[in-house]
């Protein structure tokens, strides 16, 4: 107990996910979780754990015809464990149960939602809890809409709650069967603009869902909360542009897939039947991702956002700002140093399955891994077909997405900087 009183919140985090992400495994290996005649083997249970953990959504084996009610429950568990994550989950159960939460619990919090400070952060809990609970009811209630003109109405109420589950945590898994995801819906007015909108609040970031709530004035907002919305309606609105220009699909499937890469996962057409430019636009939301202290993964809309700010500051010589506010050059060093590491960790995979599985296209296996590491979903059909050892990588690169690369390359040390330095000598760039 010692060892873990002494542990940094960042190597609490770690290994937080890491067991739920082992208890789930367990829990879907045993056959009293999968449907009758199926068989589950560990590694697939790790996959889908990992997967729901990470609310990525990539599937080795079909949840829907591979789980039964049991399975499919743990499964949901596992996407909103993953999607609050761990520490907001059992400040939760302390709120509940009317138990003091200590000092650690409150920094595991601000570790894992990335806030500035300790205060109110209890109040965020509550908020968060509250704010998942209403999203997910009402995605259930409009999912239920569409999905009782096909099931019986148990079912289908099933399918609603794993639906909006899986929506607002920006998941992107189903259980509708044989791989099919939302396809038989993509003319689908309500489903698909019920999913795009848990998945847009999901990816905002539980602050910046308060503050709009709260403030409900764009002058009002923080520097962070104006920035997140800024680069959610750019974002949403230059990929719906592209990929409709770049696809022969409408505009609301533009839309929705413009909305589902940026981590949710959800798809309405056949990714394998996509051009290399699509594919190509999708790897780039993708990459980018969600926004902090959201269920969405990605290297994150404000890290984005300050890399183009800063280039521009230091094209123009002037300071990095955004919205009448200068952005901290602290700030601009971790935007670039998460860009590089989620770079370094992009090439090295896609390096490494390629060469174990030769039989794809290079574009094929980088969608695969930008998909695993911005925890989006999102396949051209290859997931299930996978080696052991291409499964085994992606499940790393599913940990790494959604715990974050600086957050896994820090937990080796927490030491504060040494005042000692070396004398500053100066190199040439470019």
């Amino acid at each position: 107990m010692s060892i873990f009183k002494k542990m940094s919140p960042g190597r609490f985090i770690v290994l937080g996910f890491a067991v739920v992400i082992l208890m789930g495994a367990v829990l879907l290996t045993i056959p009293i979780s999968a449907n009758n005649n199926v068989n589950v083997s560990f590694l697939d249970a790790l996959f889908s754990a990992t997967s729901a953990v990470c609310v990525t959504g990539l599937a080795v084996i079909d949840i829907g015809d591979s789980f039964n009610i049991f399975g499919r429950t743990v499964m949901a568990l596992l996407i909103q464990v993953g999607g609050l994550g761990f520490a907001s989950v059992g400040v939760g159960f302390f709120l509940l149960t009317r138990k003091k939460v200590s000092f650690k619990d409150r920094l595991l919090i601000k570790e894992a939602l990335n806030l500035n400070s300790l205060k109110g952060i209890i109040k965020l809990v509550k908020s968060i809890l509250i704010m998942t609970l209403c999203f997910e009811g009402i995605g259930t209630v409009l999912s239920f809409i569409v999905f009782s003109k096909d099931y019986p109405p148990l079912k289908a109420l099933g399918i609603s709650v794993f639906h909006a589950v899986s929506s607002f945590n920006n998941a992107g898994f189903d259980i509708l069967g044989n791989f099919q995801n939302l396809i038989p819906y993509a003319n689908n007015v309500l489903l698909n603009l019920t999913t795009c909108g848990l998945i847009i609040f999901g990816g905002l970031g539980f602050f910046v869902i308060k503050e709009i709530i709260q403030k409900r004035s764009f002058k009002k907002f923080s520097l962070h909360t104006k920035i997140v919305i800024t680069m959610t309606i750019g974002l949403l609105s230059i990929g719906t542009i592209l990929i409709k220009y770049t696809e022969d699909i409408s505009w609301l499937g533009a839309f929705f897939f413009s909305t589902s890469a940026r981590t949710a996962g959800f798809t309405t057409h056949a990714m394998g039947t996509f051009t290399n430019a699509t594919l190509f636009v999708i790897i780039m939301l993708m990459f980018i991702g969600a926004s902090p202290g959201s269920t969405g993964g990605g290297i994150k809309t404000t890290t984005t956002f300050t890399l183009f700010q800063s280039a521009y500051s230091i094209a123009t010589n002037k300071h990095c700002s955004a919205f009448k506010r200068k952005i901290p050059n602290d700030v601009v060093m971790k935007a670039f140093v998460i860009t590089l590491l989620a770079g370094v960790v992009v090439c090295v995979d896609t390096l490494l399955l390629s060469s174990i599985e030769p039989d794809y296209t290079f574009m094929q296996i980088l969608f695969e891994v930008v998909s695993a590491f911005g925890t989006v979903g999102l396949s051209t059909g290859i997931t299930p077909e996978l080696s052991e050892a291409s499964k085994i990588i992606l499940i790393l690169t599913m940990f790494i997405g959604r715990l974050g690369p600086l957050t896994i390359a820090t937990i080796w040390s927490f030491k504060p900087m040494s005042s000692v330095s070396y004398s500053e000598e100066t190199i040439t760039i470019g």
